[in-house]
């Protein structure tokens, strides 16, 4: 008779979760990841806003801190048929009634997270900052909530606190061009304050002519920098003074998301026609598409100017869903992946810029066809190409190993860009990273079994991919 271990509601989170099964590897692999578990975080790409730390407010309550802001964890409730507006997704915020019943909905359907990222970061984040020792489930979600709320209430868990305890060292936020910045710079200027914040350039929407809102934008980018945007040389000086701007506020790169990487170069005279029509809202399609893909390649260039480091994410088809983009605003949960192609497209760019002095290019995908076909090759030869960690939808235990796999036989460890968490859920970071220290352990710990490295070479390496990895590749 085939016997099973009794059904507990006890939370416990195994000193040995995501090591190695093999007891041999997995000794390696805790001697490996102890001497890493409690080294500063590096966090270089995020969506944390710097208001949180300038104001230095008390979290609302669990379900608007833990629930409503994480797209992992409501786009899978979602799928479970509950629907977004009673989670509290968009800007809608609920009262305290319904924050507390979106609470008992993610716990009842907890099951629903098994073998997920997101279940191993949301156990991390009750038990080991807020104490709860229960599984959630739909009997233990008031008093889970409760014990949550009532820590929330305490100094001791507002965000400069938490910051403190988490040991984050480096912090990146993600900021629109024309934002002021002003709560990055009370952070620098608050001596008080011991981390470092920093924002980082994202103009996405500011290099899509397609845009329906185009000519608004541009009319916002010339009231922000205070240069004419209505010539095509405005519009690129405009861009190029906000970048400054950024710097001189403490950014280290700038940030790119769209739907492909192709690269091409306009003449002067091309690119002002379809600038032009662009800002008269009569831009063709197919015109906007290669301004678009023209002026990646001014970032490029201009990143050889100020210094940013250049971070490209692309293959998402955003927003998905219409009628969830009408209702919730977009980033609420129905983004997919595509395919995307780098080499090809990639070409112009890296063949002006590959290998200038100074320039940084980081790449990141969510295709992870991508990772030893090209990406890696791209990162084991240009040396301005880093291979950038397992991102959004990879950013799982099989996938991170995954990638290490993938990527490491051509670019090695040090041309990577170390890991990123990329989450507006603020008090997932260090279960985040953590996830990604106890894998790189068990992933070097392999190879310290299998010969192919001394232990020595195994500790360092772990040491550097939390500390002179990301500080190299995002010039930190």
């Amino acid at each position: 008779m085939t016997s099973f271990a009794a059904p507990t509601d006890r939370l416990t989170l195994s000193p040995d979760r995501l090591l190695p099964a093999d007891p041999g590897v997995r000794a390696i692999a805790r001697r490996l990841y102890a001497a890493v578990q409690d080294q500063p975080i590096i966090s270089p790409h995020g969506h944390v806003p710097a208001q949180w730390l300038a104001d230095d407010s008390p979290f609302g309550d669990p379900t608007s801190l833990l629930l409503s802001p994480d797209h992992y964890v409501f786009r899978l409730l979602h799928a479970q048929g509950i629907p977004l507006e009673q989670l509290g997704v968009g800007d809608d915020t609920p009262d305290a009634e319904g924050a507390r019943r979106a609470w008992r909905l993610f716990c009842g359907q907890w099951a629903a997270f098994r073998g997920t990222p997101s279940r191993f970061w949301m156990e991390t984040v009750i038990a080991d900052v807020f104490g709860v020792t229960v599984r959630p489930s739909l009997e233990s979600a008031d008093s889970i909530y409760d014990q949550i709320a009532d820590a929330l209430a305490r100094p001791e868990f507002r965000p400069r606190a938490l910051m403190d305890r988490f040991a984050i060292d480096v912090l990146a936020t993600t900021d629109d061009p024309v934002d002021d910045l002003r709560s990055h710079a009370a952070l620098r200027d608050d001596a008080g304050f011991a981390h470092r914040v920093v924002p980082t350039f994202r103009p996405d929407k500011y290099l899509e002519p397609a845009r329906s809102d185009f000519p608004d934008l541009m009319a916002a980018l010339a009231q922000a920098s205070g240069i004419d945007t209505g010539s095509y040389a405005g519009y690129v000086a405009a861009l190029a003074d906000r970048r400054r701007y950024f710097k001189d506020h403490g950014a280290v790169s700038s940030d790119h998301s769209h739907l492909d990487v192709v690269t091409l170069t306009l003449d002067d005279a091309e690119a002002a026609r379809i600038y032009d029509d662009a800002i008269a809202a009569r831009v063709r399609p197919q015109d906007a598409t290669a301004l678009r893909r023209h002026m990646l390649v001014e970032m490029a260039r201009m990143a050889t100017e100020d210094g940013l480091v250049m971070t490209l994410h692309p293959g998402v088809h955003r927003n998905h869903h219409t009628a969830t983009t009408r209702r919730f605003g977009p980033d609420t949960g129905s983004d997919i992946p595509v395919t995307v192609e780098f080499t090809q497209g990639l070409q112009p760019l890296l063949d002006e810029f590959g290998t200038a002095d100074g320039f940084q290019l980081i790449l990141f995908t969510l295709d992870e066809t991508v990772f030893s076909r090209e990406i890696a090759p791209l990162a084991g030869f240009y040396p301005s190409v880093y291979a950038g960690a397992p991102w959004w939808f990879l950013d799982a235990p099989d996938a991170v190993r995954r990638f290490r796999a993938a990527t490491t036989e051509t670019a090695g460890f040090y041309r990577t860009s170390g890991f990123v968490d990329d989450t507006r859920a603020f008090l997932s970071i260090p279960a985040r990273h953590d996830m990604s220290r106890r894998l790189d352990a068990g992933y070097l710990a392999r190879l310290v079994a299998e010969h192919q490295l001394e232990e020595d070479e195994a500790l360092e390496t772990a040491l550097d991919l939390v500390t002179t990895v990301p500080t190299t590749a995002f010039k930190l």
